[in-house]
């Protein structure tokens, strides 16, 4: 029979004829046989499944084989023993490779038909052990899929126990390691895919049943890919086996990587390039999530130098991988958080911007679904890092024109997005033995280094910073060549801005800006260097300008004729001053305002009025003797100066008919504690005799009321405002020489704003002089703050005709009756016209802890106030009032009620505390409640933002210049911010490892993170915090890692 079918299949009749004659043949195997005749059969069978010509023979093979092997089933299992099948293995069938899958494809249909038999045992042992050295010869993908196949079938071909089913795993990773593809068309490809899937699925089956060997397949894995050796390059087939990895071991293996001291940075740098390189691999799930979380890891363990080459070598990589939508969702996902975390240097951002625009146009031309989704998360990235580093106009202005049709993230989200991405934000994988990573905290801000009792320059550089419109016009000054202050400022303000730290020294600015007469390292005034600080800035802009209108002046004369030149030199120098008085300083623009005084002399009924400037208003607090005695104000001890008897603390000397800025502070008994009998009661002044009877019905009527006033719990802002707007009377020693009358009579003064400040700084006068002590001392007593008040502005001109001198003769206007400070004091002359209230929003609060001006400490509470309008404010529909009606005052909610019955509406984290180099959120509540809770801490000096005005800014500028609100910094800001973010990095990761050197050695120890709710955020000394967390002890024990590795050994040598 055997002869018979072998002369059939290679004879030339017709194919059809001969499937007729194979069927019979097929039939007869039912039929019994001799054993010689059935050998024959499966000889045959054997060679034609093996070398047989084309398909039809090979097909012929199998179905005889299959049929004679069923029916004599005795006669094949003594034909299919352990030497035909390790000859086969070992040596190959004839001219046929032992390495050719088709050996494996016989070895599988013989084993199917002798299951039941008994020898069949024998042969799962022998394939044991030749599965495992197969693979240890790194079989090519069709081999070694095939081999996977029958393993898959035949699980009792498996090596067993748990050296050999190490080894075999272990050798297997190697294996798919040296996979390539064979060709480069779509079906190869596919066929190749498959191929590797059917590998890596024998190991998940392997790693579910046997779990002690999927941990160092892994760790084989890793050596792989962290080789360093150039002539071989791991195959991205390697990406198959992520995702049978769970998902629950992230956490244990990144950290077991990322602090295993004998993992090099060079080895965790080609590792980490090669996962990436595997976001090429189609259809693998879960390479984005083990290369993100790797990519955390790292930055946890402040390994930056890793972070920052691989960033930079694969970021183009991973951006190209957008075009392929297979693989669209994991390159994506990688982009967003490589170029998210890498915060301290544009570098990354700016290598994709080259090709971001055309991938735009190809997502927009699709029209799929999936790309419009795609392209939203694209644009909303894009956004964040055109907003982080804003200034490259010519870079951006072609993507804000290719994305203009898509939605646009807000200023908040974004600012949220980039704060939780940042590598110096991943602490919170950090192991117990490393104290916590000293980046910017949560809020995104960054704290000022106390450099020795300098708490009162950093409290008050918060509060600059935080006043939204001043920080971006001094980032928007081109001042290159200038080592001038306001340069100093806008470098300090661009690395508050822009630092990756989680706090700046500011030791150049202090040494620029300290006043000389501050002695170094002792504590000082805030309020005065704040003002000294203004001073500075206004006078050194003021100078610049006119340095600029000489050097122009002197260029025009040039041009003139020899002739011409005295005369126009002196006009034009006499011009310059003019020229300069019409530009107003930003100093002015942002915190210059204007205050008229108007003196009335109360016989002949003439007045003096006099124009200052201010950057600030000193608030000061009612004596308590005020308690029994309030009269007008009392200016007995003030000094009569130009008709004005206001004390000032002006600039420096203005040119002639300019205007100095000034500090404008009310002194007669409310800023100094005096001694019994100073404030003394209009009607028993020796000279009060021209005083007529209605003005003192008025100052006992105010007296009352002053009485109820001060006998509230709680002042507000606005009490000390209507105080400092209040008419005085000047009488006693502080008499007003009246010109018309030539003599020294009683006199009404009276101060209006007329023109209202951008940024409103009230300074509560907190500190006062005991001459018994000769100390200042200091008032405690709790300031209600209105998130909202709003300033009685007089814009309109005076009816009163002005004479020459000065002096001013009118008409007495009656009491209104409307004005709470008019109900205070006696009322003099005034405008006709009623003010107008200019609304103004709590920007920032700086407080003082302590007792004295000499001791405590100084820190802030600030938030961001941006915005014309409503948006970016809080409570502006519900405006407070600066000036209250009396019976309001005596029957409904004081201002301060009013705000607290607001809180439940405010915006969360809106707020800031800025404590020295320690920053967190906080809530308006807290700063209303500080005293209250720590008496020695008190607000000091407020800051307070018009509403409703943009300061001529446009944040909303398509050109790519206002991006993120910010204006662009100039390149050589931004060039040392990177360069200081750089060595931050290092400095971080050089720590990091001298850490974790020495928790190798000492065991680790919990600390709470945070001060203590029942210390007050004023108190000085070391603000605590510091790491926390728990000891992991999850990697392999030693022993039983050098018995794998040493098995591992054996094998690869057998």
């Amino acid at each position: 029979m055997d002869k018979i079918l072998e002369g059939l299949v290679s004879s030339s009749h017709p194919l059809p004829l001969k499937r007729v004659i194979v069927r019979r043949v097929v039939e007869s195997a039912e039929t019994p046989l001799s054993q010689a005749q059935c050998r024959a059969m499966f000889a045959l069978s054997t060679r034609l499944v093996l070398q047989g010509p084309d398909p039809f023979q090979r097909q012929v093979g199998r179905q005889v084989l299959e049929a004679y092997g069923r029916y004599h089933r005795a006669e094949f299992e003594a034909f299919f023993n352990r030497g035909l099948v390790l000859g086969l293995l070992q040596r190959g069938y004839g001219e046929l490779s032992n390495r050719d899958p088709a050996i494996l494809d016989y070895i599988q249909a013989g084993l199917r038909l002798i299951m039941s038999c008994p020898s069949v045992l024998e042969l799962f042992e022998l394939l044991q052990v030749e599965a495992l050295r197969l693979v240890c010869e790194r079989p090519a993908p069709p081999l070694c899929a095939r081999l996977c196949q029958l393993l898959g079938d035949f699980p009792q071909c498996l090596p067993r126990g748990r050296k050999l089913s190490l080894a075999f795993c272990q050798q297997l990773v190697r294996s798919i390691a040296h996979f390539q593809s064979q060709g480069s068309r779509e079906a190869e490809l596919r066929l190749y895919v498959s191929q590797v899937t059917q590998v890596s699925g024998l190991l998940r089956s392997v790693w579910k049943a046997e779990p002690d060997t999927l941990l160092p397949s892994l760790q084989e894995l890793f050596a792989v890919i962290s080789a360093a050796d150039t002539s071989f390059e791991p195959s991205v087939a390697l990406a198959s086996l992520v995702q049978h990895i769970p998902l629950q071991m992230i956490t244990v293996l990144i950290r077991s990587l990322t602090t295993d001291p004998n993992v090099k940075d060079a080895s965790m740098t080609q590792a980490l390039c090669r996962m990436i390189d595997w976001l090429s691999w189609p259809l693998a799930q879960h390479v984005e999530t083990w290369v993100i979380a790797l990519l955390k890891g790292l930055a946890a363990v402040q390994k930056f130098t890793i972070l920052i080459d691989v960033t930079l070598l694969k970021i183009e990589l991973v951006f190209n991988r957008l075009w392929f939508p297979l693989v669209r969702p994991g390159a994506l996902a990688v982009l967003s958080h490589m170029l998210l975390s890498f915060q301290h240097s544009p570098e990354a951002f700016h290598l994709i911007v080259p090709h971001v625009v055309s991938l735009v146009h190809s997502f927009k031309r699709d029209g799929l679904p999936s790309s419009t989704a795609f392209l939203m998360q694209l644009t909303e990235l894009i956004h964040c890092m055109m907003y982080h580093y804003s200034g490259f106009p010519e870079l951006y202005e072609p993507i804000l024109e290719a994305v203009k049709d898509m939605p646009k993230p807000t200023e908040e989200k974004i600012k949220l997005i980039l704060s939780q991405s940042a590598w110096t934000s991943q602490s919170s994988s950090l192991p117990s033995c490393l104290s916590r990573l000293s980046g910017k905290s949560e809020t995104g801000k960054t704290g000022l280094i106390n450099l020795g009792n300098t708490c009162y320059m950093n409290s008050v550089i918060q509060a600059l910073f935080m006043a939204t419109d001043f920080r971006r016009h001094v980032l928007s000054l081109n001042l290159n060549g200038c080592n001038s202050l306001m340069r100093k400022l806008q470098h300090l303000f661009a690395f508050l801005a822009h630092t990756q730290r989680e706090a700046y020294a500011p030791r150049i600015f202090f040494e620029a800006s300290r006043p000389p007469w501050f002695t170094p390292r002792s504590q000082q005034d805030c309020s005065e260097y704040l003002r000294f600080l203004l001073d500075r800035l206004h006078e050194e802009e003021r100078t610049l300008k006119a340095l600029s209108s000489a050097k122009t002046s002197e260029s025009i004369m040039n041009e003139e004729s020899q002739t011409q030149e005295p005369a126009h030199k002196a006009q034009v120098f006499a011009e310059a001053p003019c020229r300069g008085s019409e530009e107003r300083t930003l100093i002015e623009k942002m915190f210059g305002g204007k205050l008229k005084t108007t003196i009335c002399c109360l016989n002949c009924r003439s007045m003096s009025q006099k124009e200052e400037a201010f950057t600030d208003l000193s608030l000061a607090f009612c004596p308590p003797t005020s308690l029994e005695n309030v009269g007008p104000k009392s200016m007995e001890r003030s000094e009569v100066k130009d008709d004005c008897v206001v004390q000032t603390n002006t600039l420096a000397a203005s040119p002639a008919g300019e205007t100095p800025l000034s500090n404008l502070e009310v002194n007669g008994g409310c800023d100094t504690m005096m001694s019994e009998g100073t404030i003394k009661d209009i009607s028993t002044e020796p000279n009060s005799e021209n005083t007529t009877n209605s003005e003192l019905n008025k100052v006992q009527d105010n007296r009352d009321m002053s009485q109820r006033l001060v006998g509230k719990n709680t002042l507000s802002v606005t009490d000390l405002l209507n105080y400092f707007l209040a008419p005085e009377i000047l009488s006693g020693d502080n008499k007003y020489y009246c010109e018309k009358c030539a003599s020294l009579q009683n006199a009404e003064k009276t101060m209006q704003i007329i023109e209202e400040p951008e940024y409103l700084i009230l300074t509560l006068l907190r500190f006062s002089y005991d001459p018994k002590c000769h100390i200042r001392r200091k008032i405690l007593d709790n300031v209600s703050l209105p998130l909202v008040l709003e300033l009685p502005v007089k814009r309109a001109t005076s009816p009163l005709a002005v004479v020459p001198g000065g002096w001013s003769v009118g008409v007495e206007i009656s009491d209104i009756g409307e004005n709470l400070a008019k109900k205070l004091k006696p009322s003099g002359a005034d405008e006709v016209t009623c003010p107008q209230l200019v609304p103004y929003t709590l920007s920032s609060v700086v407080v003082h802890s302590g007792v004295s001006s000499e001791s405590g400490h100084y820190y802030s509470y600030a938030r961001n106030v941006t915005g014309p309008g409503p948006s970016g404010l809080c409570h502006q529909s519900t405006a407070l009032p600066l000036v209250f009606p009396q019976d309001k005052l005596l029957t409904e909610e004081s201002p301060c009620a009013v705000v607290e019955n607001e809180l439940d509406t405010e915006m969360p984290r809106e707020w800031f505390l800025f404590n020295d180099s320690r920053v967190t959120f906080t809530s308006f509540q807290s700063v209303q409640k500080i005293t209250s809770r720590f008496p020695k801490d008190t607000a000091y000096v407020l800051f307070y933002k018009k509403q409703n005005s943009t300061c001529g800014f446009n944040t909303n500028s398509s050109n790519g210049l206002w991006v993120n609100g910010d204006p662009p910094l100039q390149k050589d800001l931004m060039d040392a911010i990177t360069k200081d973010n750089k060595l931050y990095l290092q400095e971080q990761e050089l720590s990091a490892r001298t850490q974790a050197l020495q928790a190798a050695t000492a065991s680790c120890s919990f600390r709470p993170n945070g001060f203590d709710d029942n210390d007050p955020p004023g108190s000085c000394g070391p603000t605590g915090g510091g790491g926390g967390g728990f000891s992991f002890g999850d990697k392999i024990k030693d022993f039983e890692k050098a018995c794998y590795l040493g098995l591992r050994a054996a094998v690869c040598h057998r």
